[in-house]
């Protein structure tokens, strides 16, 4: 069996007395779509906050490509090949989608414009139209800020963001949300095609038909532990859901 990318174990997260993680484990391999499933308070977005550098773990360990790793930062997870796709997409809504593309990356022109500061937005512009029409992001026009796009539009914005700059790993939390059927279809697709390219993807949703959809395996948190893991092909929408409200305790019985 191949190595996991990102493994999480016996994480412990408080805030206060607030228990967020309890000792949670976590998996993901290359290639591969895993979506966290929980419901609100699960500790979904902790441990994946906590895998991207944003809370360090009170306890546990993190392995990356199966080594011991200490993730202190945001910046230290893009080290790693480890982007987030935020639910609010963290977005300059006033630049347009090559500017966001490039955002604290930005190319500057070459010789002495480029030392005083100048922006090569035209490089910038070419490169992230290619990488537009790499992942099938429609953008009708990439000159336009991104406050004028629509919801998916904006989505795919974010999602090319980070996988221009993943090389291991993308995590997406809740990248449907509040899409129409269309948009929605198209980010399904995007997750697929990021995939599709040896990445790793991880998908916090609670749309289920969704997860049964494009997830490869499914990890289901309650109470800030993993108490089951299932193949997506070996497992039903009830059986997640008995997961996720208490009926199977123990990730034994979800075998």
């Amino acid at each position: 069996m191949a190595e996991p990318m990102l493994e999480a174990r016996e994480i412990v997260k408080s805030f206060g007395r607030v228990h967020a993680l309890r000792g949670a484990n976590f998996t993901v391999f290359p290639g591969e779509v895993v979506a966290l499933v929980g419901d609100n308070g699960a500790g979904k977005s902790t441990l994946v906050k906590t895998l991207a550098g944003v809370h360090p773990p009170d306890a546990g360990e993190i392995l990356f490509e199966g080594r011991p790793v200490h993730i202190a930062s945001p910046v230290a997870a893009r080290r790693l090949g480890i982007e987030t796709v935020y639910q609010d997409l963290a977005l300059a809504a006033e630049l347009d989608p090559a500017a966001n593309l490039y955002l604290g990356r930005e190319i500057m022109r070459g010789g002495v414009l480029g030392r005083l500061g100048f922006l090569d937005k035209a490089e910038m512009r070419r490169r992230g139209d290619q990488q537009f029409k790499e992942l099938g992001v429609a953008i009708q026009d990439t000159s336009a800020s991104v406050a004028t796009m629509s919801g998916g539009q904006r989505q795919g914005v974010a999602v090319s963001r980070a996988v221009t700059w993943a090389s291991k790993v993308v995590f997406m939390d809740e990248p449907t949300a509040a899409l129409g059927v269309v948009q929605t279809r198209n980010v399904l697709d995007l997750i697929r095609r990021v995939r599709d390219r040896g990445l790793a993807v991880v998908l916090i949703s609670h749309n289920m038909p969704e997860v049964l959809e494009v997830a490869d395996r499914i990890e289901v948190l309650r109470l800030g532990e993993r108490v089951a893991r299932f193949e997506r092909g070996d497992v039903t929408m009830e059986q997640i859901v008995g997961a996720m409200t208490g009926a199977i305790k123990h990730e034994e019985e979800a075998a």
